[in-house]
């Protein structure tokens, strides 16, 4: 009974099917014979409605094809397909030939909704038919081998597409489905074809036979021309009509259309462009270096900066925002190295040739005004931050793939450069000040001291001078940074000639080397003053500065010291050698036994003492030679390279410029010679 009533079920599923199957396709055969009737009667409306239900009904029979009737009528249901598209396309052709569009323009909009119903072939067929057909006439007048498809008719091919867009908003808009962006894709089509043609016209320019070269500034124009009329066409079609269904990506996140659509052409010609830029540029840089640092007119301020610097960041600024809006690509990386060519040559040939003593008529040199020493600082200063913010500003306005590429880094510590140079300067006007100081402190009979009295008279000179000397400079310096960096190059300079002086002032006695630590004691307390000497009264140094202070010049108390313990008996010399300057070099060690003006047959028994102790386990890890007798060396490379210091000299480390010979100024800034002390000292504020 069971297999009964499930054979009973399988009948009535198969009757069922079949009823359908019959009727589908009564429906198919009455629709078929209908939308036939209705094409050649071109009732387009409804012949894109029967059209979908006649193409849906078909898609059931697709498993029948093997039924001879079935796959006659779905042949016919092909044909006649075939047969509307092309009817279609021949009533858009005629219809536009006899320019009846006004008359016909409702049928035409009907005949596209059966081209929708056709789908995306017959769809592409039309749209690909109708830019071609609005845009014969631009191709004809515009060929690149016409006048008028010159670079100079450039603005009457974008006026041609306007008024193009004008009619087609007027005329035919109606005609076409909003969905099928024909007016986007008419201008997609029209930026293609201009972007080719204006590939082949630079090209051709390019290599011109007469040896002329392409007009920069009509590339210019014509380029932001083009930029311009790109982007009121990216203005116009984003539409929300384009928006993405996604939410989180609403219509001003969307990638731009029209964005380089015909202004890409243009991109591997813009070199040229920065080809001008870097002439430009190599025209203004000898006449900067012959204009004074500050105009005649203008009266000194000690925060003013030599306007050629202003000049040349505001050429950068307008030469940078003109680029960026032509190509955000290789070519911003090009111009970034033609800034960077040109701001080393600045530091090197302007700035540089401002703070170097260099001949003046019958003088074998003119040592620069300290005013100009200032304008220099403050320009290298500010030529420094503005190359911090130049490489952000670039980058900003650049594509990702090449922000790695652009690096001023080493353009700004040649600017941190020439500040340490500057600071030197100001410094060695302070030391030029102190000789005569130093020559009264070699004169004094430091053998013949009975006790120690007083400060020494040469002391209070030189702390007058200094403080006059620094009084004046400080006053000028507007920056504090600037200010701490010139004082501890000062303290420094002054520290290094009080240990070299020492080693010209003997035979010292022990007396003498005592009323030199006096002498050093006082000279330390005056320097410690010496940041607040043009602040008001009763200002207290920062503590940082007088921590500094005590540290430099506490590398003379160990050699004072040393000097204090009498040769006999010998060990007590040896063992505050050890203890004090704490060092295993025989050179040194015989300094100092001259520095106390033993006989050359008393020094070999201290040697033979030296190298004993020396020698011995605790004294073992003792450097070869010790820093505090550095100075001396770098005296004897200063004597040894002859001449007399530069003034321009001290590109180098701050914290050690007092030891530098000025004579060894490279000629070509080096960066890789700039310290880390350079920046610390320059950039650090007061503690």
């Amino acid at each position: 009974m069971t297999a009964d009533i499930k054979r009973l079920d399988n009948t009535k599923r198969n009757l069922t099917l079949s009823m359908t199957a019959l009727k589908r396709l009564q429906m198919l055969t009455t629709a078929y014979e209908q939308l036939r009737g209705l094409s050649t009667s071109r009732q387009y409306k409804d012949c894109a409605q029967l059209l979908q239900a006649v193409i849906q009904l078909m898609a059931h029979f697709k498993s029948y094809r093997s039924i001879d009737q079935i796959a006659t009528l779905s042949r016919n249901v092909s044909d006649l397909q075939r047969e509307l598209l092309e009817q279609i396309c021949e009533d858009f052709e005629v219809t536009f030939a006899k320019a009846e569009v006004a008359q016909r323009r409702g049928m035409l909009a009907e005949a596209c909704l059966v081209m929708d119903s056709l789908g995306e072939n017959a769809r592409s067929r039309l749209i690909t038919w109708y830019c071609n057909t609005q845009l014969r006439e631009y191709r004809q007048v515009f060929r690149s081998t016409e006048e008028a498809g010159s670079l100079d008719n450039i603005s009457r091919r974008y006026a041609w597409f306007r008024r193009m867009l004008k009619t087609y908003d007027d005329e035919h808009a109606v005609m076409f489905p909003a969905q099928w962006r024909m007016n986007e894709m008419l201008a997609n089509a029209f930026c293609e074809g201009t972007r080719e043609d204006f590939k082949n016209i630079l090209s051709k320019s390019i290599r011109r036979a007469d040896g002329q070269t392409l007009d920069v500034d009509l590339l210019l124009s014509c380029l932001q021309e083009t930029l311009d009329f790109e982007h009121n066409l990216e203005r116009r079609f984003s539409s929300t009509s384009r928006a993405s269904i996604d939410t989180f990506n609403s219509d001003s996140e969307r990638a731009p259309v029209f964005s380089q659509a015909i202004s890409e052409a243009f991109e591997p010609y813009l070199s040229v462009w920065v080809e001008a830029q870097d002439k430009k540029l190599s025209a203004m840089i000898p006449q900067y270096r012959q204009q004074p640092p500050k105009p005649p007119d203008e009266e000194f301020s000690s925060q003013m900066v030599i306007p050629s610097s202003i000049e040349l960041f505001s050429f950068y600024r307008m030469t940078l925002a003109q680029c960026a809006k032509l190509s955000p690509g290789a070519r911003l990386v090009e111009l970034s190295k033609v800034f960077a060519k040109y701001l080393d040559q600045y530091a090197q040939q302007v700035l540089l040739f401002y703070v170097s003593e260099r001949p003046s008529g019958q003088t074998p040199s003119k040592t620069p005004q300290l005013e100009d020493t200032i304008l220099v600082l403050n320009t290298a200063d500010y030529c420094f931050n503005t190359c911090t913010q130049l490489e952000e500003k670039i980058k900003n306005r650049m594509d990702e793939s090449f922000k790695a590429s652009v690096d001023l880094q080493s353009q700004a510590d040649a600017f941190m450069g020439i500040a340490s140079a500057t600071v030197r300067a100001l410094v060695r006007r302070a030391e030029v000040d102190l000789e005569p100081t130093w020559r009264e402190m070699r004169n004094t009979g430091w053998s013949k001291l009975e006790s120690v009295g007083d400060q020494s008279s040469w002391v209070a000179e030189m702390l007058r001078a200094v403080k006059k000397r620094a009084g004046e400079i400080l006053s000028m310096l507007h920056k504090q940074q600037y200010a701490r960096a010139f004082c501890d190059n000062l303290v420094d300079s002054i520290a290094n000639a009080f240990i070299i002086n020492i080693f010209q002032c003997k035979p010292i006695s022990e007396v003498g080397a005592e009323q030199m630590l006096l002498d050093s004691y006082v000279l330390k307390k005056g320097l410690e003053g010496l940041l607040t000497v043009s602040a008001p009264p009763n200002t207290a140094p920062p503590a940082g500065y007088t921590k500094r202070v005590n540290q430099t010049m506490s590398r003379i108390d160990p050699i004072l010291k040393t000097l204090q313990v009498r040769p006999s008996p010998p060990e007590a010399l040896v063992q505050a050698y050890l203890i004090h300057i704490a060092d295993r070099s025989d050179s040194n060690f015989r300094r100092i036994l001259d520095l106390k003006g033993l006989r050359k047959q008393d020094q070999s028994h201290m040697m033979d003492l030296f190298q004993a102790h020396r020698a011995s386990p605790r004294n073992e890890k003792l450097p070869q030679s010790s820093a505090l007798l550095a100075p001396l060396a770098a005296s004897n490379l200063s004597a040894a390279g002859g001449g007399g210091p530069s003034i321009a000299s001290g590109i180098g480390s701050l914290s050690g410029a007092a030891t530098l010979s000025t004579s060894n100024l490279p000629a070509r800034f080096d960066p890789s010679t700039l310290g880390s002390a350079i920046i610390n000292a320059a950039r650090d504020g007061v503690d």
